[in-house]
């Protein structure tokens, strides 16, 4: 008896069911182990990642605090004890716990007037490779600050002319370190024109810009005044 076509339609969605059933049971037989394994691993690594993640915060939370006892510490003038939390600081996964540290030993080094300590300091601060940049080239600043006046000039140029440029963060505070260098070169052109760039400069801080104003007028004043006197004596010679 032929089928209606209500009836054959009927009976190819069961077949087709069936096949489907019997492609699931297959697939299940040859993968589903595979599958568990991998649901499983899965949920391994994302409840190690959340159990390390958890770890990361309260270890950042914990040395937070043994930084502001340290700060606390050196605020009191107890500047061995702040050493001490410094040094377990000093330590730290955390690039900027171990910076903040090893920059504030190097600064109790200069609060006990130990200019070469905090310098030797500070340069092993720079010559870091494992530290990011912006605190290497800080750094490097504090460093030449802290051996200013032991230095050659040009040494002090050659050192600082890549962050002396208008636009890198550190322009004003190296800028400056590099103008009294060329001043000690006697090179005042060179001076003035750095004292300018560091004077309209607006992200530079306010304090440095004051100062970068006051010895530009200097240096122009200087200059004009030397114009004059050359001209006066070459009118006398006339």
């Amino acid at each position: 008896m032929a089928l209606s076509p209500e009836s054959n339609e009927a009976f190819l969605r069961e077949v087709d069911d069936a096949l489907r059933q019997d492609q699931a049971l297959d697939f299940w037989r040859r993968y589903g182990r595979l599958l568990i394994v991998a649901i499983v691993g899965g949920l391994a690594v994302f409840g190690g990642y959340l159990f390390w993640q958890n770890r990361q915060h309260k270890a950042a939370e914990r040395e937070g605090e043994q930084l502001q006892v340290a700060y606390d510490d050196l605020a009191a003038g107890k500047l061995d004890a702040s050493a001490k939390t410094l040094a377990e600081l000093a330590q730290s996964k955390s690039d900027g716990y171990r910076a903040a540290a090893l920059f504030s030993q190097a600064d109790i080094a200069l609060r006990k007037e130990d200019l070469k300590g905090a310098a030797k300091q500070f340069a092993a601060i720079a010559g870091d490779q494992s530290m990011a940049k912006p605190f290497r080239d800080l750094a490097l600043i504090r460093q030449t600050m802290a051996e200013f006046d032991t230095l050659k000039p040009d040494v002090v140029v050659s050192r600082l002319r890549g962050l002396a440029a208008p636009g890198n963060p550190y322009f004003g505070s190296a800028g400056e370190l590099v103008a009294l260098a060329y001043l000690k070169q006697g090179r005042r052109d060179l001076a003035m024109r750095l004292y300018n760039q560091i004077a309209a400069t607006e992200s530079v801080p306010e304090s440095l810009r004051q100062r970068a104003v006051q010895m530009g007028a200097v240096l122009d004043t200087g200059a004009a005044q030397s114009g004059g006197a050359a001209g006066n004596e070459k009118a006398k010679q006339q």
